[in-house]
């Protein structure tokens, strides 16, 4: 599944897609705005992509000081101003996986 591809279905499903792993579902469920479910998941997410995805969802409510430590956990930067959630969450899903 590509970036594009779950980012449709987080706008139009109600559920993540069936076949999908803690990685994909806490993208998902990242992706439809629901960051309990996706805070949840990302802790099952072993190493640097479930602390990135964990950084992400701590930028996206705003505690910037938590969101600063699981960057560094990640070995990412955490994002300027200028770049929004939404293009950080598609370029991370990018990445993710594999594309």
């Amino acid at each position: 599944m590509t970036a594009q591809e779950l980012s449709k279905s987080a706008e139009l499903d109600s559920a993540p897609p069936s076949s999908g792993d803690a990685m994909l579902n806490a993208l998902w469920f990242a992706r439809a705005g629901q960051w309990d479910a996706s805070h949840d998941l990302c802790q099952e997410v072993p190493g640097k992509r479930g602390a990135w995805i964990h950084a992400w969802l701590h930028r996206e409510e705003g505690d910037l000081g938590n969101a600063a430590y699981w960057y560094s956990v990640a070995g990412k930067t955490m994002p300027g101003k200028t770049q929004s959630s939404a293009e950080e969450w598609m370029e991370m899903a990018t990445e993710l996986l594999g594309e």
